[in-house]
């Protein structure tokens, strides 16, 4: 398994060694002593999500409130989808920013998100299962989101937007400024603070 940090720092993309016979295929999806090596701390698994979508379902973009935010771990066993990792921190060196990657069945691969960060996907096919492993139980209170057709956030997708099949919350979801400007966004000091905290725990 190999795992690499993003360019949002936090995030990780893990990179599983497949072995494949006439048999079919098996795979670690998931280590924790590896991920912990390269976060700092292990995950604290509290609550398991699964997801299916439809063809050009876009979820998100979601974040929840720190502490405890939801760190969250996320594969695709069947189908595929664009994931994004967006960069919600106010003061962080690339707040707003944000990077994309191709989960699907056939590779394995997942990637981590720490608390703080801002996270959508889109699928790409019918009946695209997704999963994740997060580090709280949901806190509806405690969930927000940005609308992910922000014009300032400017998330490039692979399908045309008439084809886009989006909840009518993420739709009413608030701008980036918007959320900005009303202090719902996590404080990058505040995350990193809550980061050497989990570290502490190890």
């Amino acid at each position: 398994m190999k795992i690499r940090e993003m360019g949002i720092s936090g995030a990780f993309e893990v990179i599983p060694r497949q072995f494949k016979d006439d048999r079919g295929m098996f795979c670690e999806t998931y280590r924790y002593d590896l991920l912990e090596e390269n976060v700092g701390h292990s995950l604290d698994l509290r609550q398991a999500n699964l997801s299916v979508s439809r063809k050009g379902v876009l979820r998100g973009v979601h974040f929840a409130d720190i502490p405890r935010g939801q760190a969250k771990y996320v594969t695709v066993p069947h189908g595929s989808i664009i994931d994004y990792v967006v960069d919600l921190r106010v003061g962080s060196e690339t707040f707003g920013k944000w990077e994309s990657l191709l989960l699907d069945g056939s590779e394995g691969k997942a990637v981590y998100l720490p608390e703080g960060l801002g996270h959508a996907f889109l699928s790409l096919e019918e009946g695209t299962v997704v999963t994740y492993l997060v580090s709280d139980v949901f806190h509806p209170e405690r969930e927000h989101a940005i609308n992910p057709l922000d014009s300032d956030l400017a998330l490039i997708f692979p399908l045309p937007q008439s084809q886009l099949r989006i909840s009518p919350k993420d739709t009413a979801a608030p701008s980036l400024q918007e959320a900005l400007s009303s202090g719902l966004l996590p404080q990058f000091e505040v995350a990193q603070n809550y980061y050497s905290t989990l570290k502490g725990q190890k």
